[in-house]
This record gives structure tokens, sequence and C-alpha cells, in this order.
């Protein structure tokens, strides 16, 4: 059977490329029988460019500008660009399509079975939080509805997720389904772990407790309330050893960002010796952190599976997260869980942690088993059973 993907998103360096290149990878390493064409549209300085699993076809469809730069929190893909991928992946050679991701999803027109993967609601959720403008908010509606109606089946990352499809679009139960996630083979406990040179010019230091967050900077994340809840703790004089460590993109985003507001209220309230923004750190440097650090906290108004958080208690770092999301479930006693529009319960989740490092080892020890049981072979086997489904129907 003959495969297309839609790859355009491989270069991503946020959650969707990450996700892409995890899943296709071990896809195509499990799946024998079928034979896989990818869709690009740049492999220009691109970081992921050339990492295709083996034995896959490529195809580069010229963009005027790329989809990991074009479809952003404030613009989309050109008409013509569409257009050209959509004409492409319509070839009659295909017997089913995937798109990997919603946000570089065109609307085809072949015969083949189609399954397109809707990660999360927080779009819909949170509209204004997640792009700027009734135009750009316009085109995204009809893009999902575009995507929902013709895809023979939707998958997404979680049981949390899935409910909300289903809920939120009033899908039937039997349309949407669960193809997990897990963290790289990269995040895993270190053998005395040190800080790299990097992470020195940083200004981090052994010893240090380092409160970290890793993600984006996109106002869902809700990084407002753990700078600020941060600051409060922050005042006493048994805390005073430790950082916040905000890592992750700031310079370069194209989805919305809250990068500049963050890191003004950081600096008037007289945390900016107390806050280290590292911007982009490759995942060779974030294992050491994870590894050194106290805590990792993901205070998100909503995910739709939170990576960062199973990546960190992969790495033996304790988690706090947002109850929103399908972390208690998946990480069990290795997270402490809050509500993310109660504040002050992320505060007492900081102060236990901080306290207590028994706390942190047992946490880290159920982080850790737990983490072990997510992998990326189950989930491209739930995707070739997906497959099976749609394209025997």
């Amino acid at each position: 059977m003959r495969i297309g993907v839609d790859a355009t998103c491989w270069q991503n360096t946020r959650g969707y490329g990450r996700h892409a290149r995890a899943l296709l990878g071990a896809l195509v390493n499990r799946d024998t029988k079928n034979r896989y064409t990818f869709f690009m549209d740049s492999d220009e300085n691109a970081e992921h460019a050339t990492d295709l699993p083996a034995g896959v076809a490529r195809r580069t469809i010229r963009a005027i500008r790329p989809t990991v730069l074009a479809a952003s929190a404030n613009g989309h893909r050109s008409a013509q660009d569409m257009l050209r991928m959509a004409r492409a992946m319509s070839s009659p050679e295909f017997d089913l399509l995937f798109f990997p991701t919603i946000y570089s999803y065109v609307p085809v027109l072949t015969r083949a079975k189609k399954i397109v993967m809707i990660h999360d609601v927080i779009a819909e959720k949170y509209p204004d939080l997640a792009m700027k403008g009734r135009r750009v908010r316009l085109f995204w509606k009809t893009k999902v509805a575009l995507g929902r109606w013709q895809a023979d089946a939707i998958a997404t990352v979680s049981d949390y997720s899935r409910r909300g499809l289903i809920e939120h679009f009033n899908l039937k139960p039997d349309q949407v389904h669960v193809i997990g996630e897990a963290s790289d083979p990269v995040f895993r406990v270190l053998d005395n772990p040190t800080l790299t040179e990097k992470l020195r010019s940083l200004g981090l230091s052994e010893g240090d407790r380092t409160i970290v967050f890793v993600g984006g900077f996109s106002p869902h994340k809700n990084l407002e309330i753990l700078v600020r809840k941060f600051a409060k703790i922050s005042e006493r004089p048994d805390f005073a050893d430790v950082r916040l460590v905000l890592v992750g993109e700031h310079g370069k985003e194209v989805f919305q960002t809250h990068a500049a507001a963050i890191k003004q209220i950081a600096f008037d309230l007289g945390l900016k010796d107390r806050i280290v923004f590292t911007g982009y750190l490759p995942d060779e440097e974030v294992v050491v952190l994870l590894n050194l650090a106290t805590v990792c906290v993901l205070p998100s108004l909503i995910e739709g599976f939170g990576l960062p958080a199973v990546e960190a208690a992969a790495s033996g770092c304790p988690v706090i997260a947002t109850g929103e999301s399908p972390l208690p479930s998946l990480l069990g006693e290795g997270g402490i869980y809050f509500n993310p529009l109660q504040p002050d319960e992320l505060e007492a989740a900081l102060i236990r942690v901080l306290e207590s490092p028994e706390l942190q080892n047992k946490m880290s020890n159920a982080g850790r088993l737990a983490a072990s049981k997510l992998t990326w072979d189950a989930a491209a086997q739930q995707m070739m059973n997906l497959i099976e489904q749609v394209t025997a129907s």
C-alpha cells in the first residue's frame, strides 16, 4: 500500500515537529509492508531537513514560504503554496494520506483514505491566546472544519484530548482514535551529571535548587502565574538559593508568544538575577538541566499531552503540572497536579517539593517508572492498527 505523509512540519523544533519526527520514524521502522512518501516544502538551512527515516521517498514541493514559518499565530500559508501541496498530495497513486497535525493540513481531491491528527482543542478553548486577529481565527476554524470533514479517521495524542475533541466538535466516539506519545531516548537519568559549558555561561551553578520550565512562551502556557508565585516564595530566606529557569525559543517564535511580557514581569518584580531565560536549547543540554533540576513545572491552562513533563519524568525530575491535561493519569505519583486557575495551588506544590528531598526522591522514582511505560514503538503500533482499520473499511 502507498501512503502519502504531509511532512511539512518536520523541521519545526516545537512539539508538532518533535511529535512528527518521533512517530513517523518509529512507524516507518516498524511497518515493513507499506511504502511511504513524505511531502515537504523546504530543505534548506534546517536542522532536521535531512534526517528522514531510511526507506522513505521524499518529494519537495517548493513553497514561497515554508509551512513551519507561514502557519503562525498571525498568518497563514499562501493560496499558491497550499494549492501546490494539495495538488501533489492528491495524486491517485496513494491509498492513504496522513496529516500528522491539523496545522499543516491542506484539502485534497482524491479517493485515498485520510487520517488527520488534531493534537488538542487549545485553539478552540482559548482562541484569543492562540491566534491574533479575527481573520486568522476564521481561517483556522475553516481549516479544522475541512480537515474533520475530509478525515476518514481523526487521531489525537491522549484520552484527555479525545474527550475534548468529541465534546467540542460533537463527534462520534468511534471517529476519534488515540495515538500516544513518549519521551525521546535522550531523556534519561545520567550518571554523575554536571553542568555543561553552555549552562554555566547562563549563570547556573551546581548546588542551587532550580525550578525548570521547558516549552513555548505562548499565552496559554500560563507562565505569568509561575513567575509571580516564584517571586513570592523567593522572599523566604530558606529559598534564597532557588532559581527559575525558563527554557524555550522566545526570539524567533512563529506561534503567539508572551515572552516579552514575562520578561517585563520578572524585571518589575526584581527577579532579574533569579530567573534565567535560556532560549532554545538542544535536547543534549535540556536532559542535563533536568537531571540536575529540583522540579519541572508545566503550568499551562490546558495541554493535549504535556510532553515536556514526560521528558522531565524520564530524566528523574519531579513534576508539578496542570491538572487540565492527561498528566495525572500518565505520570501518577511522579507529579503533583493543580488547577491552573488557582495559583495558590501552584505555590503550595512548589513549597512542598522544595522543602522535602524525600518527596523529591519518591516522585523521581515514580515518574521514571511511569515514563518508561510510554514508548514510540507502542504509538507506532497504534498507528499501524488505525491504518489497517481505515483502509479495510
